[in-house]
């Protein structure tokens, strides 16, 4: 058995979410945002570390750390959960981090998130767009929502991800999970494919560069369903990073197609909970109005705050609100709150007093 399998266990039974092997450290375990050394496991050698590596990976993805210092695969392990694995290289040697993919896909309702949420999953057509920081859970709540998709409705879902991280079994739907360096050669060769696979919904790992944007705005306005990531906070700055990544002759027209296929953005964080057992999820959520396609086109995005306002009613709400609701129901401490909040000042009376 691979030495690595005990540390994966160990992550697994301490309800952790990342393992953190370091040359030159003794590995350590991030639980609850936190990060602790492993009992009983000394500081790893370079050398000691890359036996270890090395015994878990395919010979393609070591060879790929050989010559580039850098690879990404998924790793199972039978019985615990399947693991996205990342090696690299750092000034004491070789690295890697493991982040735990659970066997079993946690639904919507254990989520406990807002219930505009599980709307996005009868949607037929347009651009959801699941956002936020490394570690913010993203993943997890893109995979309840196809696992509800899968359950309830008849789909041909097609995932593309590098590397695949959940696994759906099919119930209702037939699922199709596409690897980059794999099953396929890139995230724009794979999308380009799904539009002639009678793909319904279309999952994208991460929207990285200005092919697989173009060409998931493409796929929606043709009346598929896509689902994408992207790193970024708030509605208003992912509106802007999708035009961003364009040149400036091209905006125009980018911007015509995102008024007409974006659906939802939910921006995702997690806070640690009140009472130290575990993180909350707290989420902004913008959703397809008659007036948003005008505001995209205009690039009026300081008018989407305006929005997130008005739609209250219909599920929508602001980063800043949902933080400041966690707080007056006492599910997360003010300090954290306020750590993630734009607007601090109305956070600030809510702070302890020295």
């Amino acid at each position: 058995m691979p030495k690595l399998d005990d540390l994966l266990r160990r992550l697994h039974d301490a309800g952790g979410s990342d393992l953190h092997v370091v040359a030159g450290l003794a590995p350590r375990i991030r639980c609850d945002g936190e990060l602790r050394a492993v009992d009983e496991w000394p500081a790893l050698g370079d050398a000691e570390l890359r036996v270890l590596l090395r015994e878990i990976a395919a010979d393609r993805h070591w060879e790929q750390y050989s010559e580039t210092h850098d690879v990404d695969f998924a790793y199972g392990l039978a019985g615990v959960a399947r693991f996205r694995a990342n090696y690299f290289v750092q000034e004491k040697g070789a690295a890697a981090v493991f982040r735990i993919i659970p066997e079993q896909i946690v639904s919507l309702d254990d989520l406990a998130l807002p219930p505009a949420i599980e709307g996005l999953t009868r949607l037929e057509q347009g651009l959801v767009l699941v956002t936020g920081p490394t570690g913010s859970g993203k993943s997890t709540t893109l995979a309840a929502i196809l696992d509800r998709v899968n359950r309830t409705l008849a789909r041909h879902v097609v995932t593309i991800e590098d590397p695949v991280e959940f696994v759906h079994a099919n119930a209702q739907c037939v699922f199709s999970h596409r690897e980059v360096g794999r099953q396929t050669q890139s995230f724009g060769a794979a999308l380009r494919a799904a539009i002639r696979q009678d793909a319904d919904v279309v999952l994208v790992g991460e929207m990285r560069d200005t092919e697989t944007i173009s060409l998931a705005l493409t796929a929606a306005e043709m009346g598929l369903l896509v689902f994408g990531t992207l790193h970024t906070n708030g509605a208003a700055r992912t509106v802007d990073r999708i035009l961003d990544a364009f040149g400036a002759e091209e905006r125009p027209q980018v911007r015509l197609s995102l008024s007409e296929s974006l659906a939802a953005v939910v921006s995702q964080l997690l806070l640690p909970s009140a009472d130290g057992k575990g993180r909350i999820a707290v989420n902004e959520i913008l959703l397809r109005t008659p007036g948003l396609p005008n505001v995209i086109r205009e690039g009026n995005t300081p008018m989407l705050y305006s929005i997130l306002q008005s739609g209250r009613s219909q599920g929508m709400q602001a980063m800043d609100d949902a933080l400041f609701a966690l707080v007056k129901e006492g599910r997360v401490l003010a300090q954290d709150a306020y750590s993630k909040a734009t607007d601090k000042s109305r956070f600030e009376p809510l702070l302890p007093k020295d």
